[in-house]
Formats: C-alpha cells, sequence, structure tokens
C-alpha cells in the first residue's frame, strides 16, 4: 500500500541501520535537540501550505487566520505548512513570520502537525529561524534552498548548509526543493546524502519531475525517509512511486477533495483515483504555476475562506485572469 512508512526515530543520536555514520552529535545538538530525540514522526498526509491574510493596509489580520484555522481543523489533514510559498513569507518580517506560526500553533488541534517554514538566504539565519519556529511551536521546519546566488548552490554548498541547520535544530527537517520559486533544484546526490543525517525526516519536491521523485524514493529507502510531493497536480504519480503525502496548494480550497483522492491512492482505488486526478489539475495549475498566490486568495474567496489581498509587490488578478481563473474551476465541476 502506498504512503504507508514505518515510523522512524529522529535525534541527533541516532543511527539508522545501513546508514553510515556522518554525522555526530555535537555538545550544543545534546542541549538543543533534546526535544528531537526520542520522537517518532510520520509525516504522511496532506497539508495545505496556508495563505497568509492581510487587511487592506497590507498588516496581518490574525482574525482572519484564525476563521480559517477553524474550517481547516475540520479537514483531515495531517497538519498545515506554515510560512511555505503561499503563504508569502519572502515578503513577511522575522517577527511576523514567528508570531504566525505560534497563533497557528495556539488555534489548531494538537493532533495535526505544524510544519513552518524557516528558510532563509544564509545558513547562520536559517538556523536562527529554525530555533525560533521551533520555540513558537512548530513540530518540524521546511527549509528552502537558498537560492540568491543559485550558480554557486551545488551539492557541496548545500549539503552543508542543510547539515548545518539539521545539526543544531530542536525539531526535525524536512527539505524544501522548489525550483519555480528558486530556480534550482536540490540535486539528487545531495537530497540521498542528506537523507542518512538522522535529523531531516524527508523532502517536499515542487518539481513534478516524477521520474526523479521516484529515483529519490527510491535510493533513500534504506533510511525510511519520506518524500511529500508539492503539488496536487501530480499527486496520483507520486503517490504511485512511493510518496507518502503532498503540500498542496489547491488543499486551501478544496481540502477534502486532496484529503479524498488521498485516500483513494492509499487504498489502491486507481480507478477513482484517475478520474478525480485529472478534475483536480487545471485548477490546481491555475492557482500555482498559471497565477500563483493573487489566483490562490481569490479562489480561497469564493470557496468561503479568507484570501484577501495580497502584500505588495504582489497585485491582484486582473479581471481576465480572473475569468479564466473562474473557468479552470467551473469547467471542472468545482463552482
Amino acid at each position: 500500500m502506498f504512503g504507508v512508512k514505518t515510523l522512524r526515530t529522529v535525534g541527533p543520536a541516532v543511527c539508522r541501520r545501513g546508514a553510515s555514520v556522518l554525522w555526530k552529535p555535537t555538545r550544543t545538538q545534546s542541549r538543543t535537540q533534546s526535544a528531537a530525540a526520542g520522537q517518532r514522526v510520520d509525516i504522511g498526509g496532506i497539508y495545505p501550505p496556508i495563505a497568509t491574510p492581510f487587511t487592506q493596509k497590507e498588516d496581518v489580520d490574525y482574525q482572519k487566520l484564525d476563521e480559517n484555522l477553524q474550517k481547516y481543523a475540520k479537514i483531515s489533514f495531517k497538519g498545515l505548512v506554515v510560512q511555505g510559498s503561499n503563504g508569502e513569507y519572502p515578503y513577511l518580517t522575522e517577527e511576523e513570520r514567528v508570531e504566525v506560526v505560534r497563533r497557528v500553533r495556539l488555534a489548531l488541534p494538537t493532533d495535526k502537525l505544524v510544519m513552518a517554514g524557516s528558510g532563509c538566504e544564509s545558513t547562520k539565519a536559517t538556523v536562527v529561524m529554525t530555533e525560533r519556529m521551533a520555540g513558537a511551536g512548530a513540530d518540524l521546519v521546511l527549509v528552502v534552498t537558498p537560492c540568491f546566488y543559485k550558480g554557486m548552490m551545488d551539492s557541496r554548498a548545500l549539503v552543508h548548509h542543510f547539515t548545518q541547520v539539521a545539526d543544531s535544530s530542536p525539531v526535525p527537517v524536512v527539505l524544501y526543493s522548489v525550483p519555480a520559486n528558486t530556480g534550482l533544484d536540490l540535486p539528487v546526490d545531495a537530497v540521498v546524502r542528506l537523507a542518512q543525517h538522522p535529523n531531516i525526516l524527508g523532502l517536499k519536491d515542487s518539481g513534478g519531475d516524477i521520474t526523479r521523485i521516484a529515483l529519490i524514493v527510491h535510493k533513500t529507502k534504506p533510511q525510511d525517509f519520506q518524500v511529500l510531493a508539492g503539488s496536487a497536480g501530480f499527486l496520483m504519480a507520486a503517490y504511485s512511486v512511493g510518496c507518502v503525502g503532498g503540500v498542496c496548494a489547491l488543499a486551501n480550497v478544496l481540502g477534502r477533495e486532496v484529503c479524498e483522492l488521498e485516500q483513494l491512492c492509499v487504498s489502491g482505488r486507481w480507478e477513482e483515483a484517475t478520474a478525480l486526478q485529472q478534475r483536480l489539475i487545471e485548477p490546481n495549475t491555475a492557482v500555482t504555476r498559471k497565477f500563483g498566490v493573487p489566483a490562490l486568495k481569490q479562489a480561497m474567496e469564493w470557496f468561503g475562506y479568507h484570501g484577501g489581498t495580497c502584500r505588495s509587490p504582489l497585485q491582484p488578478l486582473s479581471e481576465a485572469q480572473s475569468q479564466q481563473l473562474r473557468l479552470d474551476f467551473s469547467t471542472n465541476g468545482w463552482l
């Protein structure tokens, strides 16, 4: 059955069977990672990378955020991704990023995981942000590839970056490869090496290259590494090659339907899964690759959630774009 992974212990002192000992806990790790040591985390399931509502003055609207959270708590998500790409995290201050995570953790039921985006451009800043996200209540952190100097972000640089973050993180780390935004893929050889780190649980891959995803699943199987699809558009294909779940922008809008697709895949009902997957492709593309966060927020309004405005320089959809977005949902039976 796809999507089912044996839970494994995480923490710096753990050496997984079949993995070479590449990292040893430092004195700092022994102190800061006591919370992570011995923890057993299965990240399989569906996560919406939640949007950050803003007021007309572009301040974070915590009341609207809380109202969205109340609705998401009733859907069978494994948890929420907070301060991912769809949360407009590059446009938030450090304090806002941490405060949003703190509020989400307080509002969300304890049985749902909070995976907080803690990636920054420098390793040092990412280490600090990771510690702050853990302090705000995050169960896991999602760390995006640094990309400003993307021409120099080869496997050596990226392995060093993620290793330093994972060595010091009080909570487990999930790698995040999103080439549409960063302009680079996290190389497969780097993923395979990082999978051996006892405090790195898995990868969110938003690139959509199923052969690459399948290869990563295959090469990291001895480490019980968990791979999440980064989009609802290829969720079924990802499950078919061994992924355990998905972080899907469309789940902000059609959360129950994306969770239904997950269950169809996990239970092996592939014919039904295919029919549902096909109906999700166009609306998913519309709120991701085609029109992005402004479209996601517009669609949220149509489906009873608070999307609201984006923070500048992101602009709202034009009238023509809005009409196309509605068409992408309505022709597939969602509006």
